[in-house]
């Protein structure tokens, strides 16, 4: 008579109770974990992006705006600056590369954003990585053509030769279309940036569409910027020039700091989720002592047996113990299948909101500490009933059954 046999006997006999448990524990830990990783790869991966550049030029307003609507395509643009303002900033001596963008329109909610092709010719996503065509070619900047980001193109089912018009705005309406065709030549390859959310086309294009205001024709949204070095003393030289001397633009710097400003601003709502899965966790426990206390009436006569058979009251004691933590292991295997659902559910959503993509089974320490902690806890919670048969006494619960 071994303790693994007790425990398996006794969760056998009551295997409702024990799927039910197991499935609230199964929740608990499956919505911490992901609560967890969500909020630790979204920062990780917000941050992280910066799609080659180190810096943003832009009209006077908010860094954190300028930088969510030049590089995320998620934000509404602070205005419109000269194009003048792009020839200054390309000739600086510290700047390797500046590329003018230009947002107006959309098709079908995708962002149209026009650009010249350096961007794809010249800019390094990351040290010897670059925007890469899985199909087609680049657009002409004369030609009402488009190269189109992966995600954009699987979603909206193109290909090289198809057709569009582009609505007006940046947000989809179906009674804003413009009379302009572009012809769809390139596809790139996922990037796993937000650049694989975006229409991309050439720069006049969107300067020059019908129905833009005329006299905004040489403006551009912004510039993104590509430092000749990595020394901090150029940018706090443009910085002092953009936004302490001047009031008529904004220089977007350092673009991860910045982009670590929207998580601050929102840090209450990773601590209310983290709250709320700390209480369903431990209210997932609690239901462990619960199911095992409440069974305890109708288990005296077994353990009583079982004492009268030879086993020792530490050696009941640990089975219930052994049984509680039995159940939170259950749950805790099944909690990877919670987890693994919402994640993929989440990473879906972000990426068709954002482009950002986030990997549902990176390794994190929260798949380590969270099964630990919560079989610890429902060990735990499991020496109440332990202690309740522990004292259970033999000659009282063996009589004849009347």
């Amino acid at each position: 008579m071994t303790l693994p046999w007790m425990v398996r006997k006794s969760l056998r006999q009551h295997l409702l109770s024990t799927l039910v448990t197991a499935l609230s524990i199964a929740l608990a830990g499956g919505l911490l974990m992901a609560v967890w990783v969500v909020k630790e790869q979204a920062q990780n991966a917000f941050t992280g992006v910066n799609s080659g550049f180190d810096a943003v030029l832009g009209a006077r307003g908010s860094q954190l705006q300028l930088v969510l609507n030049t590089l995320f395509h998620i934000e509404e643009s602070p205005g419109n600056i000269p194009m003048t303002d792009y020839e200054q900033i390309r000739s600086h001596g510290a700047v390797q590369t500046a590329i003018p963008i230009a947002l107006g329109d959309n098709y079908l909610g995708y962002r149209i954003v026009g650009t010249i092709t350096n961007l794809f010719t010249e800019v390094e996503l990351s040290e010897g990585r670059r925007h890469r065509l899985a199909r087609g070619r680049l657009f002409d900047p004369e030609l009402r053509e488009a190269v189109v980001g992966s995600f954009a193109a699987q979603r909206l089912g193109w290909k090289p030769g198809d057709t569009f018009q582009p609505y007006h705005g940046l947000i989809f309406n179906p009674n804003d279309q413009h009379a302009e065709t572009y012809v769809v030549v390139g596809i790139l390859e996922p990037s796993n940036t937000p650049a694989d959310r975006v229409i991309w086309i050439p720069l006049q294009g969107v300067q020059l569409m019908a129905g833009h205001d005329p006299r905004a024709a040489n403006d551009i949204s912004g510039v993104l910027i590509k430092f000749r070095d990595t020394s901090p003393l150029t940018a706090r030289n443009l910085d002092l020039m953009y936004n302490r001397q001047g009031n008529r633009l904004t220089f977007a710097w350092p673009i991860a700091r910045i982009v670590a400003q929207l998580f601050n601003r929102i840090a209450w709502v990773d601590r209310v989720l983290a709250l709320v899965a700390y209480l369903v966790a431990l209210v997932a426990t609690g239901s462990i002592l619960v199911s095992i206390y409440n069974s305890m009436s109708e288990r005296r006569r077994d353990i009583a047996i079982l004492r009268a058979l030879g086993a020792r009251r530490r050696t009941i004691f640990s089975a219930i113990v052994l049984e509680a933590a039995a159940i939170a292991a259950l749950g805790m295997a099944l909690a990877f299948i919670v987890y693994g659902a919402i994640l993929a559910t989440v990473a879906a959503i972000v990426r068709a909101q954002v482009g950002v993509v986030l990997d549902p089974w990176a390794p994190a320490a929260v798949m380590l500490w969270a099964p630990v902690g919560m079989i610890a806890m429902a060990a735990l919670a499991g020496v109440i009933p332990a202690w309740k048969a522990y004292r259970t006494p033999v000659a009282e619960n063996l009589s004849p059954v009347s």
